[in-house]
């Protein structure tokens, strides 16, 4: 897991801007799927335990397919009617899903550090188990060659640990070693890697950039975009292939969880609109792994956002275009930064600071960026952080919103991570559906606690029960690769509220009912990505689903993030099979 989140990343764009240069010009959908049924028999019959997450039929026998939709479902005799002599029949071995959804999510920051070492809490629970990791990939890294790792996040240890250039000396002394702080802002490397880089003890810090120094002497840290790119100029860069692999690689991860369908949180960020053309030109080669619904980032330096918003408009990216896997949805606005990186933007400063972070913009900036995107029909999806940056974005579009474009939009603030009862009850008010990430509650709900927010504060992590209670149709995401794709362990997380760090409850009050966070990450997921047609299995929608080992609706919460998944299925057709 990384806390980086939602932003663009000159370090990102460094790394990868070479080989996303030679994505596509235009856009070439390649409309796999037949949008309507073929006729009055099914093509293809599904066989076994279905379960539906529609509550007019909860469970059925058999699902009858044609044209990649669900044309009959129920008993095996009630579809007999449909069966024709060309049709098949698929009889599952395992308990059959609604394909899952996780409406936000990251590809292309993602492959900045795709396939460096997890340094993460989660695979290291002692700092002790960083360094062993470090030194354990050196060891079977030839000499000279380098050694990455991502996600490592000190404020989940005691005390705040870094990794020192003298550490990481001894743990790799013939590699060059770079680090990667899960914040992101943050590396940390080894002489090795300073010699590779060429920085040394009297290098300047670049203009908002930090060499971290003690007595004059490299530390080992680097602060800041500026800095940071010192470092990547350095290392190997992907090739278009190694791009071409890496997205099949996250999407494919994200089939292994049950999930059909997931939103791209920052499109253009990197590559502007590269990352969109790109996408469709793999599709065109071979249908993706799972449907992808992007939201187009409103940001590029030097432009205005009118002038972003006709470049995406010239390049015949508008509200809802594309095609039936690869769509181009909504418009994205970042407010502030990550809580956990203490860049979130609070009312109140941070444990043991004077300051709770900033916004991103200006009052007058904010309102005429959201503006740009409600004026040419998009939704809107607002990168809200702190309770502050929820208070900031809520008032700019209580102005905005009233009288002005489209009313079924399903607006959307992302993440919604702090928040009072009167900013959900005025989200419903206003039409803005929060998305979670949930599992900053498992991940980080003791950081906040303990040394980042204080228990007042951490109490209003992820408010899933409130928002139920305030009207709302929340959903849950992983922000990858701020988290993993796993649907079922956010839901867990949803209805229990523990933590990893001791096992505790963060705010019971706040747990969801079992039936709340799995609409969360199938019916209303799929809502706020405008795929009204997924989330469920009834007549009329796709025939996206999963083969699953158990079934989350009847089966222990707890249990959740341990079921499998064997395959998917996209219109009725394989789009991963384990």
């Amino acid at each position: 897991m990384a806390s980086s989140c939602c932003s663009t990343s000159p370090v990102a764009k460094s790394h990868l801007g070479d080989g996303l240069a030679s994505a596509p010009a235009t856009v070439d959908p390649a409309h796999h799927a037949r949008k309507s049924p073929t006729g009055d028999r099914a093509e293809l019959l599904v066989v076994g335990r279905i379960v539906t997450n529609d509550p007019s039929m909860p469970s059925a026998e058999a699902m009858a397919v044609s044209g990649g939709a669900i044309i009959g479902i129920g008993t095996r005799a009630e579809m007999d009617g449909l069966v024709g002599p060309s049709t098949t029949t698929l009889a599952p071995d395992g308990i059959i899903l609604p394909g899952l959804v996780d409406p936000h999510m990251h590809i292309w920051t993602s492959l900045l550090n795709l396939t460096w070492t997890d340094l993460s809490h989660h695979k290291c629970p002692k700092f002790d188990d960083v360094l062993a990791t470090v030194r354990a990939t050196a060891a079977q890294t030839p000499k000279g060659q380098w050694v990455m790792g991502k996600a490592f996040d000190p404020s989940l240890y005691p005390g705040e640990p870094i990794v020192t250039r003298a550490l990481l000396d001894q743990a790799s002394p013939d590699n060059p070693v770079l680090i990667m702080n899960a914040s992101g802002h943050f590396f940390y490397a080894n002489s090795a890697a300073f010699a590779a880089a060429n920085v040394t003890d009297t290098t300047p810090d670049p203009p908002g950039g930090k060499f971290g120094r003690v007595d004059g002497k490299l530390d080992g840290s680097i602060g800041e975009p500026p800095a940071m790119l010192m470092m990547i100029a350095a290392l190997p860069k992907p090739t278009p292939q190694d791009i071409a692999a890496g997205v099949n690689e996250i999407l494919m991860a994200a089939a292994r969880r049950g999930v059909t369908s997931v939103r791209e949180a920052a499109t253009g960020s990197i590559a502007g609109m590269g990352e969109y053309t790109l996408l469709h030109q793999l599709n065109g080669l071979r249908r993706l792994p799972v449907r992808v619904s992007t939201a187009q980032f409103s940001v590029v330096s030097g432009k205005s956002p009118k002038e972003v918003a006709a470049d995406w408009a010239a390049a015949g990216v508008t509200p809802f275009s594309g095609d039936e896997m690869v769509r181009a949805d909504a418009w994205k606005v970042v407010t502030d930064g990550s809580n956990q990186g203490r860049s979130g933007y609070f009312l109140q400063p941070y444990l043991g600071e004077e300051s709770g972070g900033k916004a991103d913009w200006t009052p007058e900036g904010l309102r005429e960026v959201l503006g740009v995107g409600l004026d040419a029909g998009w939704q809107l999806m607002v990168h809200t952080n702190g309770d502050a940056a929820v208070e900031f974005a809520l008032t700019a579009l209580e102005e905005l919103l009233p009288g002005r474009g489209a009313t079924d939009l399903r607006h959307r603030f992302e993440h919604a991570s702090f928040t009072t009862d009167d900013q959900l009850r005025r989200m419903a008010i206003a039409g803005i559906s929060p998305s979670f990430l949930m599992n900053h509650v498992y991940y980080w709900g003791a950081a906040f606690r303990d040394t980042i927010l204080g228990p007042e504060r951490a109490n209003r992590l992820d408010r899933v029960a409130s928002a139920y209670a305030a009207g709302l149709r929340p959903s849950l995401h992983s922000d990858y690769n701020v988290t993993d794709i796993d649907p079922m362990l956010s839901a867990r997380t949803a209805v229990l509220r523990n933590l990893e760090a001791d096992g505790s409850i963060l705010n019971p009050a706040e747990c969801a009912t079992p039936e709340q966070a799995l609409a969360a990450i199938t019916t209303h997921a799929a809502w706020q990505i405008h795929a009204d047609d997924r989330g469920s299995l009834s007549v009329g929608k796709r025939a996206d689903f999963a083969v699953a080992s158990d079934d989350p609706w009847s089966s222990d919460p707890q249990s959740w993030p341990d079921i499998s998944f064997h395959a998917t299925y996209i219109d009725g057709s394989p789009a991963y099979e384990g």
